[in-house]
């Protein structure tokens, strides 16, 4: 049994890692966060110390250590421009870490991350969770076994409704978040790099405080993507379901489906980094460069 600390505990993502912990078959001791609304706790982990107060939680923590418990994982679910510190936080203490998408906001905070790694003597894990998507899985094998020259044609639309507090949080601020391709877009950059090949250029269509869009282009593929938190720009067959999310991704006109099976990502990338067959910070680079480029263009 692994002992796990918990950054970021009041989150919409941290049920999901508290779950992972769990279903991995180990310990949550001690969590953080400034808000503390954090009764889901009790679902988990009602025994794990919680603390509001940053400087109070690092005392516990060098307390317990003191006294011979180890730390073997700090899990961040913290706002984005937080997680650089935080993963800095979590290898001084001598732990492996588990961070929430995107693990930093440019590519210059990887290589300081790396450093840190082999000072440290421990590592970063990335929680790339669509590289898990049976789906997904499904069209890399086929796209390995296709012609290695061919270019594929792809659109990918996705559109989430949120509503006016999106823009009070930090969430809406591009500095804290990175952005809405950062925000909501950043697991999809990742898994199209994964499938198709490096990264080669990004040009903007549009880019707004709600929507942004553009054309990739990676080694095997033109990607037309249209990222939105409107729900204005939700498809009337969409909105006539009642839904509040419509996600898409077609291939040379034919759709792949992968709106289900998110349920459990989280815990089998858990089971895949126990297992010492995790994502580290070099497969995190091209999805950080490929915002990072959005956000400054």
């Amino acid at each position: 049994m692994k002992n796990f600390v918990l950054i970021g505990a009041a989150g919409y993502i941290a049920p999901r890692h508290m779950k992972a912990i769990k279903d991995t078959g180990n310990n949550l001791i001690a969590a953080y966060d400034p808000y503390d609304g954090v009764g889901v706790m009790d679902s988990y982990f009602p025994k794990a110390h919680f603390f509001t107060e940053f400087e109070r939680f690092d005392r516990h923590i060098e307390k317990i250590k003191r006294l011979g418990t180890r730390i073997d994982y700090v899990s961040i679910c913290s706002p984005n421009y937080l997680h650089d510190s935080h993963i800095r936080y979590g290898l001084r203490i001598g732990a492996d870490v588990i961070c929430e998408k995107p693990l930093v906001l440019n590519p210059w905070n990887l290589d300081a991350l790396i450093e840190l790694e082999q000072e440290y003597k421990n590592k970063v894990h990335a929680i790339l969770q669509l590289r898990h998507h049976e789906a997904i899985l499904e069209l890399k094998n086929k796209i390995e076994k296709g012609p290695k020259d061919k270019i594929y044609d792809i659109d990918l639309t996705y559109i989430t409704s949120r509503g006016n507090w999106y823009y009070t949080s930090w969430k809406g601020n591009e500095e804290k978040s990175g952005g809405i391709a950062t925000n909501i877009g950043v697991h999809f950059f990742d898994m199209l790099q994964w499938i198709f090949g490096s990264f080669e250029s990004v040009t903007l269509a549009n880019k707004t405080k709600d929507t942004n869009s553009g054309l990739l282009k990676f080694k095997q593929a033109k990607v037309n993507w249209y990222l939105s938190i409107n729900a204005e720009n939700l498809y009337q067959k969409v909105n006539d379901k009642g839904l509040t999310t419509y996600r898409t991704l077609s291939i040379e006109g034919e759709k792949i489906e992968f709106s289900k099976g998110f349920t459990d990502l989280h815990t089998v990338s858990y089971q895949k980094i126990l297992e010492g067959k995790g994502y580290g910070l070099t497969d995190a680079r091209s999805a950080i460069e490929i915002v990072s480029k959005i956000r400054n263009s």
